[in-house]
Formats: structure tokens, C-alpha cells, sequence
């Protein structure tokens, strides 16, 4: 009897497809393959693509390109694409890279892991695998969980009903469907139950969850709150855009819901806001922020802003930076326009040039920096509590976050504890900073 075949996966993208990733990594698992997380040692590597904005299509393409010449030179045997990308430009991907042995749009992972198995006995198979159709909003199942024990991403929702001119997601992802309130409670009590300390909640657009089923977001997260067990939860993708403000509360005052918010914003200038079809004006945005702020005194805000939209001029940089510093957002993520096929800016013709995004992408981020590090500098001396994300495994130093950090995009502490095991919480007095404004912390005492 031959040894079962060995797949790795190489993940790309953000959170809702690394879920995605974890499906497909548990469907292959059933199939019977062994799962590595070493490319080097497997038969088989599959790469899961994003293809949101034009540096992300490069990664992925670029990344293609990398794994055929491994498979050239003999290193991997076969090389399967699969995710936004390809649901994105389909079978034209076939012409540009024929030496992929499969394709695959996005789906839930159980028609890929077995032409992965039947590719690996060498059976013949459909080179081209077709989504069933939009993915129907419900429990995700057989996960193969890729984070550590201290957090995992729940994903309330599919699609998004916004038409940002900026954006492919609708047309990749198809319009907002909400997964319902009984099977995401089923999802949180398995991660809750598999000793997961944080669960993010991710959807292309949080805020939207549950219209389509007549409740709003609120009802969610308190249900999720309210489930027996050690965990906490954090909220992100929140559109701005017909905020439930009965959320503050839960922010505010439940003792499981993190005081901390991922809302993206995009821009702080009204023309380019209008541009940009976002709901709302420069001003509103300046509100929701304020009312924020009043009703959640000690709320983390985390956001995200657009750069070089056709039509942006100077003076609209001028406003963003002064928006980042007014309102202290040094937890942001920046990235300079693309025009994307198939969405409504794709033809708009007032272009900034490349390099002058990139110059309008640094004064962002210098002002983004400014506010973190002087808002970091302020936590020096406080004792914080901080979940164990890596142990320190011989280094001497384990790696965490505090509530004001979430996992992969924010910041992380730097904790002088040898032995914390990840998911430890550790009560902890912040020393000072390295040269990426992370904090540098002493213990002070283990409190799980």
C-alpha cells in the first residue's frame, strides 16, 4: 500500500480567506492526504490567492510563478491555485499559467481536496474546478485551524452589498448573506471548547450582519458574549455606514467584549468619499468617531484609509493627515489606489500618478506613525494584561498583544516570560518600546 500523499497549503490574503484556507486544510485532511506545513516536504502545494487590490494580485501571481519553478526543478510535484483570484479572472488564468495541474474557484473545499487526491493517484481529472454557486451563509464546518490557541476568526457573514467604486469584493465574494445566530453559536462553543481565548469576528462588512434575517449586529455578539467558557470577543470590518449603536453598550460595559473596533473609513474627504460611492460625508465620518468615543471612553479604533483616488488632490491629503492626527488613529492600515477590472473606477481618468501616490502614501503613514508611537510611549509604566500569542521557546522572550492590539494587523508585546504557554494571559508592567513601537514588557503575574 503507497504512503498517503503529502499537500501543503501557502495562504494569501486576510482573515475571511484564511478561514477559507483552514476549510480547504480540514477538507484535505478527510480526504485522507497528509497535511504539512512545510512546502518543502510536500507532494502537492496549494495556494490560496487574493486578489482584493493590484499589490495583491502581484503577491499571488508572483507567487504562482515561484511554485512552477519548484515544480521545474523537480521540488514539488504538483501545483494547485485556488481562491479570489481565480474566482476573479477564471479561465484565463489557464492560458497565462498552463503548467498548473488545477484550478479552482472559491467553494467549500470538498471538490478540491478530492481531484487533489485523485490528481495524486493518477487519475485523470476536470483541470478547471467551477464554483457551485454563491456559498450559502452556514456553519463552517471541519476547520483546520491555522492560529494559535490565543485567537481564531469566526466569520459571521458572506458578501458585501456596498458598490465602492474601488472595490472587487462584491464580484467576487457576491452579495451580503448572514449566517444565522444558532449555527455561529455552535462555531463559537467548538473554538470555545477547543481552548480558543479570542474570537475575531470578521464578514466583508460586520455592521451589515443580520438585516437580512431581521436582528441586528448587537444581538449577535451579546449571544456570542454570553456563552459559558473563558474567551473574549473582537469586532472588525464594522462599516461605518448605518452603525448599530446598541453595540456601545456591549463595547462599554460587557465584561467578554473587547473595547476595541475595526471601522474603516477610507478617506476623510467628502468629494472623495463621493467618488469613492462611501455612504456619507467627511463630517459624518468626524461623528460616528466622536459618539464613539462619548459612549465607549476607552475604545481602540482601528481603521483603514484609501490613498490616490482619481480626483484626490493635495488638499484632501492635507485633510487626512489631519483627520489621523486629530483623532489619534496610529492603528491603521494604508494602501495606495489600484484600478481594478470589472469595478466603476476602473475608467475614471483624473489618475494620480504612481509616484505621487506613493509620496501621498508616506505623509499618511508618518502621521499614522506619529500618533502610535506617542500613544505607545503613553502606556510605558502601566501594567497591562496581555494573551500569549508564541512562547518564547528557548528565546527567552514570548510574543502577545493586549486588548488594544488585535491578531496579525496591530502591534504585539514583547514579554521577558520563558515559560507563558500560548493562550496564557499574563499580567504585565510595559518597560518601554522597540524600534517598531511594540512594547518591551516585564511580568508582573501570571493570571491563567
Amino acid at each position: 500500500m503507497n504512503a498517503p500523499s503529502v499537500v501543503s497549503l501557502v495562504h494569501l490574503g486576510c482573515a475571511r480567506n484564511l478561514i477559507d484556507s483552514e476549510l480547504i486544510l480540514g477538507r484535505l485532511a478527510e480526504e485522507g492526504l497528509v497535511v504539512s506545513g512545510d512546502p518543502s516536504a510536500a507532494d502537492t502545494v496549494v495556494l490560496n490567492t487574493c486578489s482584493f487590490i493590484g499589490p495583491a494580485r502581484e503577491e499571488s501571481e508572483s507567487k504562482i510563478r515561484e511554485l512552477l519553478k519548484k515544480k521545474r526543478r523537480g521540488e514539488v510535484k504538483y501545483v494547485v491555485v485556488a481562491g479570489c483570484l481565480v474566482q476573479r479572472f477564471k479561465r484565463t488564468l489557464m492560458k497565462r499559467f498552463p503548467a498548473v495541474d488545477l484550478f479552482a474557484e472559491i467553494s467549500d473545499g470538498g471538490a478540491l481536496a478530492k481531484s487533489i487526491r485523485e490528481l495524486n493517484e493518477g487519475k485523470k481529472i476536470n483541470r478547471y474546478l467551477e464554483s457551485p454557486g454563491l456559498r450559502e451563509p452556514a456553519r463552517d464546518v471541519a476547520r483546520l485551524l491555522s492560529t494559535p490557541r490565543s485567537f481564531a476568526y469566526l466569520r459571521i457573514s458572506h458578501g458585501c452589498d456596498h458598490t465602492c467604486t474601488f472595490c472587487a469584493i462584491p464580484s467576487i465574494r457576491g452579495p451580503h448573506r448572514s449566517k444565522r445566530t444558532e449555527d455561529l453559536a455552535i462555531e463559537a462553543r467548538e473554538l470555545i471548547d477547543a481552548g480558543v481565548r479570542e474570537l475575531v469576528l470578521v464578514a466583508e462588512d460586520s455592521t451589515a450582519w443580520g438585516r437580512d434575517l431581521g436582528v441586528e449586529l448587537p444581538h449577535l455578539v451579546e449571544t456570542l458574549a454570553d456563552l459559558e467558557g473563558d474567551h473574549r470577543l473582537r469586532i472588525m470590518y464594522a462599516y461605518p455606514n448605518r452603525f448599530p449603536w446598541e453595540l456601545t453598550r456591549l463595547l462599554r460595559d460587557h465584561p467578554r467584549v473587547l473595547p476595541y473596533l475595526d471601522i474603516p473609513v477610507q478617506h476623510v474627504a467628502s468629494p472623495v468619499l463621493r467618488g469613492m460611492r462611501r455612504a456619507g460625508s467627511g463630517d459624518q465620518v468626524r461623528r460616528i468617531l466622536d459618539r464613539l468615543r462619548e459612549e465607549v471612553p476607552n475604545i481602540t479604533l482601528r481603521t483603514t484609509v484609501l490613498v490616490g483616488f482619481p480626483g484626490e488632490t493635495e488638499a484632501h491629503v492635507h485633510e487626512l493627515v489631519e483627520f489621523i492626527r486629530t483623532y489619534r488613529l496610529g492603528r491603521l492600515g494604508a494602501f495606495g489606489y489600484s484600478p481594478e477590472e470589472g469595478t466603476p473606477g476602473h475608467d475614471l481618468v483624473e489618475r494620480v500618478d504612481e509616484d505621487e501616490i506613493d509620496r501621498r502614501l508616506g505623509q499618511v503613514l508618518a502621521a499614522r506613525d506619529e500618533v502610535l508611537e506617542a500613544g505607545q510611549k503613553e502606556l510605558v509604566g502601566r501594567d497591562l494584561e496581555v494573551v500569549i500569542d508564541q512562547a518564547a521557546d528557548g528565546t527567552g522572550e514570548a510574543l502577545g498583544r493586549t486588548w488594544m492590539d488585535a491578531p496579525e494587523v496591530d502591534l504585539v508585546a514583547r514579554v521577558a516570560v520563558p515559560d507563558a504557554a500560548v493562550g496564557d494571559v499574563v499580567q504585565v508592567r510595559a518597560e518601554g518600546l522597540d524600534e517598531e513601537y511594540n512594547l518591551r514588557c516585564a511580568p508582573v503575574r501570571n493570571l491563567a
